[in-house]
């Protein structure tokens, strides 16, 4: 009968022991993991969504701000999938987001096409067309999140809205 309870202690004790070095391990371990993310996103470059608006549509300032959440919401959704990386690069610094216009579609399908090129994340708005502007009507143009250098390359040149 000593035996066994020598033996039942013994295999108790031994897997305290392990179940507490297993979480010692996975505790520190989570610091050094967020010791290495906040490096790895402290070296890499400021990142920055733009929210590219047509002037020409008239559109009320409420009416910007619902399409350019639409524009915002789609590119974080298309982030999501193809650069999982980069909008968590995004969300650590800040997630800045900058609203500029032009006043042509052509000019927006241009910047589009050119951020593509680039490998940059877009997304396009179009209208419904329920309320102020005609059914199917490009809106705003999402381009990134991505580094603020490649967007401004593409976007560097249009005024702020």
């Amino acid at each position: 009968m000593e035996f066994n309870i020598s033996f039942l202690a013994g295999l108790g004790c031994g897997l305290c022991i392990g179940i507490s070095f297993f979480a010692i391990k996975r505790y520190f371990g989570s610091f050094k993991e967020t010791a290495d993310t906040i490096k790895k996103f402290a070296s890499k470059s400021e990142y920055k969504l733009v929210l590219v608006v047509r002037t020409d549509l008239g559109m009320s300032k409420g009416k910007i701000a619902a399409q350019c959440g639409h524009a915002a919401v789609g590119a974080f959704e298309k982030a999501l999938k193809a650069d999982p990386e980069g909008l968590k690069c995004w969300q650590m610094t800040g997630q800045a987001k900058v609203a500029v216009k032009t006043d042509s579609v052509d000019d927006m399908k241009q910047i589009a096409d050119n951020a593509k090129k680039m490998g940059i994340i877009t997304s396009m708005i179009r209208d419904a067309g329920r309320t102020q502007i005609a059914p199917n009507s490009i809106t705003v143009l999402g381009v990134g999140p991505a580094p603020k250098d490649v967007v401004d390359k593409v976007t560097g040149h249009l005024k702020l809205l």
